[in-house]
């Protein structure tokens, strides 16, 4: 066999839990929308909300029932649902957090743990605006 070269275009996709797979054929071109992504922490901050109101409403009886719906651990959900310990107004502003186009997340879950882990709402509010001025991307609200 000789002077015989064959090719083939392949590429990797990614599957569920990160495993990979080759995939024959060109990779798909995803389209492009000018409209960017959420917020890891925005979508995080809806869930709290979310299941606080499943709770609430009796549809599911507390955060480790929450979990095991999640499939994640109690604590990750405790991580999660202290996102309900923000100052009111500012639940509204990370919800209302611009989208991201390139890059990583400017502010993210683990950022905000000092602040919730804040009871007074005033300290919170000072908090948040340093979190948020210091941001790479510099949020705005």
């Amino acid at each position: 066999m000789s002077g015989q070269e064959v090719m083939r275009q392949f590429h990797f996709a990614v599957r569920a839990r990160g495993r990979r797979e080759i995939v024959p054929g060109p990779k798909p071109v995803e389209p492009v929308t000018g409209d960017g992504r959420v917020l890891r922490v925005v979508r995080l901050m809806a869930l709290a909300v979310h299941f606080d109101g499943l709770i609430r409403a009796g549809a599911i009886r507390d955060q480790a029932e929450a979990a095991r719906l999640g499939h994640v651990s109690r604590a990750r959900m405790t991580q999660v649902m202290n996102l309900l310990h923000l100052a009111p107004d500012l639940q509204l502003a990370l919800l209302d957090l611009p989208r991201v186009h390139a890059g990583r997340d400017p502010l993210t879950e683990t950022a905000l743990r000092r602040i919730v882990a804040e009871p007074d709402w005033h300290v919170q509010r000072s908090l948040w605006r340093d979190a948020v001025g210091s941001a790479p991307a510099r949020i705005d609200s």
